[in-house]
């Protein structure tokens, strides 16, 4: 009877470990799925805190700030239409050619594309360009990339005025 026992035993001992290394393979994925949804969590959180930073850094006037958060290569399609150089928006910025007295922004919506982010919003501005009053709604993207340090960085801007009866087509 011992030799019963033992086989017994040995395929008991070899079904215990098919459904162990079974059960690891299911849920093997599930930490790391966990992972990467904090990830992103922080990611969004990160994006958040940047563009409320954008936004005040455009009230105050504060070119620093908005050097930091600005690529190097950023480029921005103005309202107007005008391509507008990282160098270009700041010295905008500097001079006080462009003002904004309140920006209030809704309906932000971001996505991410591995390691970009898209980020749309909705724009109710206060503020002139040019001696020209640019007060109204706006819709604009904001298109981060993460930098070699792994920074968040806008690299891309693009602006439109909502017009009148245009809200929702």
């Amino acid at each position: 009877m011992p030799g019963i026992v033992s086989n017994a035993s040995k395929r008991l001992s070899r079904r215990a470990a098919l459904c162990f290394a079974l059960a690891l393979a299911v849920c093997a994925p599930i930490p790391a799925a966990g992972y990467l949804w904090v990830q992103k969590h922080e990611n969004r959180h990160e994006i958040e805190q940047i563009e409320d930073a954008w936004r005040i850094a455009i009230l105050k006037g504060n070119t620093s700030a908005m050097e930091a958060l600005l690529a190097d290569d950023y480029m921005a399609i103005t309202a107007s239409g005008t391509l507008e150089t990282k160098e270009k928006t700041l010295a905008n910025l500097r001079s006080g050619l462009v003002h904004f007295s309140s920006i209030q922004i809704s309906e932000r919506k971001l996505r991410f594309y591995g390691a970009t982010a898209l980020v749309t919003s909705r724009a109710e501005v206060s503020g002139v360009a040019a001696n020209h009053d640019i007060s109204g709604a706006y819709r604009y993207t904001h298109v981060y990339v993460r930098d070699a340090l792994g920074k968040w960085k806008i690299v891309s801007f693009e602006a439109s005025r909502i017009r009148a009866g245009d809200e929702h087509r």
